[in-house]
């Protein structure tokens, strides 16, 4: 898996491309935890580039959307291809995560006030 972390006007962005699977997971988490050590952070996980999602990916974003939550800070996915959009709402994720279309969207729905 390749990931671009990035900064863009204190919003943390992390650009996923390859497999979220168990053995991919942990390097995401990490940058997850990193994300979240600011104090209210905000953080936007770009899923364009994402061609597949288990069970354990899935749960290491929810792990990562509940400590962002925790110091009121704000988490939103986005550009997720329509295989995996049916994952989300099959899980019923789709109601538990922000999701947005496009990274522009992103940008501007985790810029607006709570």
């Amino acid at each position: 898996m390749e990931i671009i972390d990035m900064q863009v006007n204190g919003t943390t962005i992390l650009q996923l491309h390859g497999r979220l699977d168990a053995y991919e997971a942990p390097a995401v988490e990490k940058l997850l935890q990193k994300a979240n050590v600011n104090r209210t952070p905000r953080i936007i996980v770009d899923l364009a580039g994402v061609n597949f999602i288990d069970s354990t990916g899935l749960a290491m974003l929810i792990v990562g959307l509940k400590h962002c939550e925790q110091k009121q800070g704000k988490m939103v996915l986005c550009s997720i291809r329509q295989p995996l959009h049916v994952i989300f709402e099959l899980t019923r994720l789709d109601k538990v995560f922000v999701l947005c279309n496009s990274q522009e969207d992103a940008i501007e729905k985790i810029s607006q006030p709570a």
